[in-house]
């Protein structure tokens, strides 16, 4: 007798889409959550996460005044790299990531990245994936001035 019943591997939202990378940019104007989470909009997906990383008013026990973002004139390519091998490790439906650049103050949006997949388990791990590979290996620098008038550099690669 027939199996008549389909397995959820069987069905083409199980698997990534096409193309599933919506949206990649870096920005020197304020970034909108509601603009990445619309990107990644999928009826195939059972699961969308979003990561939000906002400017905080201290790091290393210093209270942070000013923050800057800059980047090399490769960070672009290698934002798409990034995004290219988490489509490729998880079964992504649709991807999307944002950097601001320039000037930001304490409670600003800097980063915004999501994901769908068919499942929540896959959607959180390939989102953690993209935010920390962002981090890791995309040519962008904070320059951060404190409180008591010192300032340093923090490089994402």
């Amino acid at each position: 007798m027939a199996d008549t019943h389909a397995h959820p591997s069987d069905h083409p939202g199980e698997l990534g889409a096409d193309d599933p990378i919506r949206l990649l940019a870096i920005r020197d104007t304020p970034l909108s959550v509601d603009e990445v989470f619309r990107a990644v909009g999928d009826d195939a997906a059972g699961g969308t996460t979003l990561f939000v990383g906002t400017v905080r008013n201290h790091d290393g026990g210093a209270d942070v005044d000013a923050l800057g973002y800059s980047c090399h004139p490769s960070a672009e390519a290698e934002l798409r790299r990034v995004a290219e091998k988490v489509v490729a490790d998880y079964p992504v439906r649709a991807l999307a990531a944002v950097h601001r650049v320039g000037d930001l103050r304490v409670g600003d949006i800097a980063v915004v990245v999501a994901v769908s997949c068919p499942h929540r388990g896959e959607a959180f791990e390939a989102c953690r994936k993209l935010i920390d590979d962002l981090k890791h290996e995309v040519p962008i620098w904070k320059h951060q001035t404190f409180s008591d008038g010192t300032e340093e550099w923090v490089g994402a690669c």
